[in-house]
Protein backbone atom coordinates (compact mmCIF):
# COMPACT_ATOMS: atom_id res chain seq x y z
CA UNK A 1 0.00 0.00 0.00
CA UNK A 2 1.34 3.30 -1.37
CA UNK A 3 0.05 7.00 -0.95
CA UNK A 4 0.78 8.97 -4.34
CA UNK A 5 0.74 13.20 -4.23
CA UNK A 6 -0.39 14.85 -7.60
CA UNK A 7 2.15 17.79 -5.82
CA UNK A 8 2.54 20.19 -8.27
CA UNK A 9 -1.06 21.36 -7.18
CA UNK A 10 -1.34 20.21 -3.63
CA UNK A 11 -1.35 22.40 -0.78
CA UNK A 12 2.08 22.54 1.45
CA UNK A 13 0.01 21.85 4.66
CA UNK A 14 -1.65 19.09 3.34
CA UNK A 15 1.86 17.38 2.27
CA UNK A 16 2.92 18.48 5.82
CA UNK A 17 0.38 16.25 6.99
CA UNK A 18 1.36 13.35 4.49
CA UNK A 19 5.17 13.45 5.97
CA UNK A 20 3.99 13.32 9.73
CA UNK A 21 1.30 10.36 8.59
CA UNK A 22 4.36 8.41 6.42
CA UNK A 23 6.70 8.60 9.27
CA UNK A 24 4.08 8.06 12.07
CA UNK A 25 2.44 4.50 10.44
CA UNK A 26 5.45 3.69 8.13
CA UNK A 27 3.35 3.67 4.58
CA UNK A 28 5.50 4.98 1.70
CA UNK A 29 4.41 8.82 0.34
CA UNK A 30 5.43 9.64 -3.42
CA UNK A 31 5.34 12.89 -4.49
CA UNK A 32 5.04 13.06 -8.22
CA UNK A 33 5.43 16.44 -9.69
CA UNK A 34 6.87 18.71 -13.09
CA UNK A 35 8.98 20.61 -10.66
CA UNK A 36 11.53 19.44 -7.91
CA UNK A 37 9.89 18.90 -4.99
CA UNK A 38 11.56 19.10 -1.33
CA UNK A 39 11.14 16.42 1.01
CA UNK A 40 12.07 15.71 4.64
CA UNK A 41 14.82 13.29 4.69
CA UNK A 42 12.64 9.87 5.45
CA UNK A 43 13.09 6.57 4.23
CA UNK A 44 9.35 6.34 4.11
CA UNK A 45 8.90 9.48 1.62
CA UNK A 46 10.42 10.19 -2.07
CA UNK A 47 9.45 11.79 -4.96
CA UNK A 48 9.36 11.50 -8.51
CA UNK A 49 9.83 14.67 -11.04
CA UNK A 50 8.18 14.12 -14.34
CA UNK A 51 8.64 16.20 -17.89
CA UNK A 52 6.84 19.31 -18.11
CA UNK A 53 3.51 19.20 -20.18
CA UNK A 54 0.00 18.99 -19.21
CA UNK A 55 -1.00 15.84 -17.51
CA UNK A 56 2.39 14.38 -17.05
CA UNK A 57 2.52 13.90 -13.46
CA UNK A 58 -0.96 12.08 -13.49
CA UNK A 59 -0.22 9.61 -16.40
CA UNK A 60 2.46 8.91 -14.45
CA UNK A 61 0.74 8.41 -11.04
CA UNK A 62 -2.00 6.26 -13.57
CA UNK A 63 0.92 3.87 -14.52
CA UNK A 64 2.37 3.55 -10.89
CA UNK A 65 -0.79 3.23 -9.04
CA UNK A 66 -1.83 -0.86 -7.91
CA UNK A 67 -5.00 -1.35 -5.74
CA UNK A 68 -5.40 -0.50 -2.49
CA UNK A 69 -3.02 2.35 -2.84
CA UNK A 70 -4.27 5.99 -2.43
CA UNK A 71 -3.74 8.75 -4.63
CA UNK A 72 -3.87 12.80 -3.03
CA UNK A 73 -5.57 15.20 -5.75
CA UNK A 74 -7.73 17.44 -6.70
CA UNK A 75 -8.08 16.43 -10.59
CA UNK A 76 -11.48 14.31 -10.85
CA UNK A 77 -10.80 12.63 -14.25
CA UNK A 78 -6.85 11.59 -12.10
CA UNK A 79 -9.11 10.38 -9.72
CA UNK A 80 -11.18 8.64 -11.93
CA UNK A 81 -8.82 6.85 -13.83
CA UNK A 82 -6.89 5.38 -9.96
CA UNK A 83 -10.38 3.90 -8.96
CA UNK A 84 -10.69 1.83 -12.37
CA UNK A 85 -7.33 0.64 -11.26
CA UNK A 86 -8.55 -0.80 -7.91
CA UNK A 87 -7.26 2.23 -5.63
CA UNK A 88 -8.56 5.35 -3.93
CA UNK A 89 -8.46 8.87 -4.39
CA UNK A 90 -8.41 11.74 -1.74
CA UNK A 91 -9.20 15.27 -2.45
CA UNK A 92 -6.92 17.76 -0.44
CA UNK A 93 -10.07 19.05 0.76
CA UNK A 94 -11.23 15.54 2.64
CA UNK A 95 -13.67 14.41 -0.53
CA UNK A 96 -12.63 10.15 -0.81
CA UNK A 97 -13.41 8.99 -4.36
CA UNK A 98 -14.47 5.21 -4.58
CA UNK A 99 -15.99 3.20 -7.06
CA UNK A 100 -19.52 3.76 -5.37
CA UNK A 101 -19.09 7.81 -5.46
CA UNK A 102 -16.49 8.40 -8.83
CA UNK A 103 -19.18 8.34 -11.36
CA UNK A 104 -21.56 10.83 -10.23
CA UNK A 105 -18.46 13.18 -9.06
CA UNK A 106 -17.31 12.95 -12.76
CA UNK A 107 -20.08 13.60 -14.33
CA UNK A 108 -20.81 16.87 -12.12
CA UNK A 109 -16.80 17.93 -13.08
CA UNK A 110 -17.87 17.55 -16.64
CA UNK A 111 -21.51 19.41 -16.44
CA UNK A 112 -19.30 22.27 -14.29
CA UNK A 113 -16.76 22.77 -17.11
CA UNK A 114 -18.87 22.80 -20.00
CA UNK A 115 -20.86 25.66 -17.91
CA UNK A 116 -17.77 27.41 -17.30
CA UNK A 117 -16.77 26.73 -21.07
CA UNK A 118 -20.15 28.54 -22.24
CA UNK A 119 -19.58 31.43 -19.55
CA UNK A 120 -22.83 30.54 -17.41
CA UNK A 121 -20.53 29.99 -14.35
CA UNK A 122 -17.31 31.78 -13.44
CA UNK A 123 -14.94 31.48 -10.74
CA UNK A 124 -13.60 28.45 -9.05
CA UNK A 125 -13.01 26.67 -5.65
CA UNK A 126 -12.92 28.71 -2.78
CA UNK A 127 -9.87 29.28 -0.92
CA UNK A 128 -8.29 26.39 1.10
CA UNK A 129 -9.05 26.96 5.02
CA UNK A 130 -8.34 25.34 8.06
CA UNK A 131 -11.58 23.62 8.14
CA UNK A 132 -10.71 22.01 4.53
CA UNK A 133 -7.43 20.78 6.19
CA UNK A 134 -9.31 19.54 8.95
CA UNK A 135 -11.36 17.20 6.89
CA UNK A 136 -8.67 15.73 4.68
CA UNK A 137 -6.45 14.86 7.86
CA UNK A 138 -10.08 13.12 9.32
CA UNK A 139 -10.04 11.14 5.90
CA UNK A 140 -6.42 10.38 5.97
CA UNK A 141 -6.65 9.26 9.31
CA UNK A 142 -9.90 7.04 8.87
CA UNK A 143 -8.48 5.74 5.46
CA UNK A 144 -4.96 4.73 6.97
CA UNK A 145 -7.12 2.57 9.67
CA UNK A 146 -9.02 1.07 7.43
CA UNK A 147 -5.73 0.21 5.25
CA UNK A 148 -4.45 -1.13 8.24
CA UNK A 149 -6.79 -3.71 8.79
CA UNK A 150 -6.74 -5.40 4.90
Amino acid sequence: MRIWVDADACPGEIKELLFRAADRTKNRVTLVANQPMRTPFSEFIDSIRVGAGPDVADQRIVELVEPGDLVITADIPLAAHVVDKGGEALDPRGELYTSTNIGGRLAARNLLDELRGSGEITGGPSNFSPKDKQAFANQLDRWLTAAKRR
